[in-house]
C-alpha cells in the first residue's frame, strides 16, 4: 500500500534571488492571516551575508517581498526558528563561531542578543536548535563543544555553559531539542548521542551507526547532516547524512536503526531515495501513514527529506517514496509550516526559492 495523504502532486512555485540561499525558513506568526519567511543568503562578488525576512502572499501566485535585513558578522552556518512569549526568534550561527538571538515584531527584526567571544566556538558552528518556548538554545561545533545558551534578560549579550568539550577528538555536525531537558547530537560515523540535562558529563545513551553487513557497497561511513524528534514520539530520533541514508534510532529498540531510505542491511530492506549527501530531514505531519500500529516493533512516522543532487521527497518505512521535486542543483534546506502542513519552502542551490503547496 503506497502512502495515503498526496492526492496530486503540489504546486511549484519557484522564486529566483539575487544571492546564493543558504537556508529557508518559516517563521512564527502570531496573526493568522500574516505569513513570513526567513532566509539565510551570501553573495560571493563582496564576500558578504545577511539574513532576510520576507511576507509571503499566495495568491493569486506567490511572492516573496523582503520586509527587514541583518547583517551577520559572517556568514550564516545554521538558521532555526521558534516562538516566544508571542515573539518570534530566530538562531542565527555562524562560520565564525558566533551565536545571534534575533527578535521580531510585525516582520522586523527588533532587537538582537549574540556571543561572539572565542571561547564559545572555535570555528563553524555546525548547528544550533532552539526549545520550543525560545527559552534556551542548544549549539555544536567541528570543535566538538556543546553549549547551552540562556534566552532572556534586557542585557544584548548572551549567557552560556558549556556542556561538554572534546577538545577536538570528536566533531559535532547537528542538533535537536527531544525535552525541555534533552536533546540530541550528530556527527561522524552516522553517530547519535542522547543527552539529558540531569545527568550531566556525558551523553545518556549513545548510537553509533555500524553498516559493516551493507548488501551492496561494503563498509562505509558518513556523516549526520541533520536530526529531527516528533513533537508526540520524542523517543524517536530521525537522522539523515551521507550516500542518502536516512534512519531512525528509536531509544526503546536501541541495538538496531530502523533505516528509511540509503544502503540497507542483510537484515533490512530499504528504498533509496538518493545517493548523495541528504541535508535535512523532517518528520512529516501532513503525510497520513499507511503502517498499522505494531507493538512488537517501532513504526517511524513519514519523512521528508531534500538531498545534495535535487530531490525532495516523502519516505515511509517499508514503502515507495514519494517524490514532490525534482531540481538539477542541490536542494540545501527546507522547512515544512508547522500551522500549515501543506506548505514547503526550500533553498535551492541555483540561487532560489521554491514554494510547494499541497491539496
Amino acid at each position: 500500500m503506497a502512502i495515503s495523504g498526496i492526492p496530486q502532486p503540489p504546486e511549484i512555485h519557484r522564486i529566483p534571488q539575487r544571492k546564493y540561499v543558504d537556508t529557508a525558513r518559516w517563521l512564527p506568526s502570531v496573526a493568522a492571516f500574516d505569513k513570513y519567511a526567513v532566509v539565510a543568503l551570501f553573495d560571493s562578488d563582496n564576500d558578504s551575508s545577511a539574513v532576510e525576512i520576507h511576507s509571503f502572499k499566495p495568491n493569486p501566485s506567490p511572492i516573496l517581498t523582503p520586509r527587514s535585513s541583518w547583517t551577520p558578522p559572517s556568514r550564516i552556518s545554521s538558521l532555526v526558528t521558534s516562538q516566544s512569549s508571542f515573539k518570534p526568534l530566530i538562531a542565527a550561527a555562524s562560520y565564525g563561531g558566533s551565536l545571534h538571538i534575533l527578535s521580531c515584531r510585525d516582520s522586523m527584526v527588533e532587537g538582537e542578543m549574540s556571543v561572539r567571544d572565542g571561547g564559545f566556538h572555535v570555528g563553524p558552528v555546525s548547528g544550533v536548535d532552539l526549545t520550543d518556548d525560545g527559552a534556551e538554545c542548544v549549539s555544536v561545533g567541528d570543535d566538538g563543544r556543546v553549549n547551552l545558551v540562556k534566552i532572556g534578560g534586557d542585557s544584548s549579550k548572551l549567557s552560556y555553559r558549556r556542556v561538554f568539550d572534546s577538545n577536538g577528538l570528536v566533531s559535532y555536525t547537528a542538533v535537536k531539542w527531544a525535552s525541555p531537558s534533552e536533546f540530541v547530537t550528530g556527527g561522524f560515523g552516522f553517530s547519535l548521542q542522547w543527552w539529558d540535562q540531569r545527568k550531566p558529563g556525558s551523553p545518556a545513551s549513545q548510537f553509533k551507526g555500524s553498516w559493516s553487513h551493507c548488501r551492496s557497497q561494503g563498509k562505509t561511513s558518513g556523516i549526520i547532516h541533520s536530526i529531527d524528534i516528533h513533537s508526540s514520539r520524542k523517543h524517536t530520533c530521525l537522522a539523515g547524512g551521507s550516500s542518502g541514508m536516512v534512519f531512525a534510532w528509536d531509544l526503546r529498540w536501541q541495538k538496531e536503526p530502523i533505516v528509511l531510505s540509503g544502503v540497507g542491511t542483510d537484515k533490512v530492506a530499504s528504498h533509496s531515495l538518493s545517493e548523495s549527501e541528504v541535508w535535512e530531514v523532517h518528520f512529516d505531519c501532513y503525510t497520513k501513514s499507511s503502517n498499522i500500529s505494531n507493538f512488537t516493533s517501532p513504526q517511524i512516522l513519514p519523512a521528508m527529506i531534500c538531498s545534495e543532487d535535487g530531490i525532495l521527497a516523502v519516505a515511509e518505512q517499508g514503502e515507495e517514496p514519494i517524490e514532490l521535486l525534482a531540481e538539477p542543483c542541490a536542494i540545501n534546506s527546507f522547512d515544512i509550516d508547522r500551522h500549515n502542513p501543506s506548505d514547503i519552502i526550500c533553498s535551492l542551490e541555483w540561487e532560489s526559492i521554491a514554494i510547494l503547496t499541497r491539496s
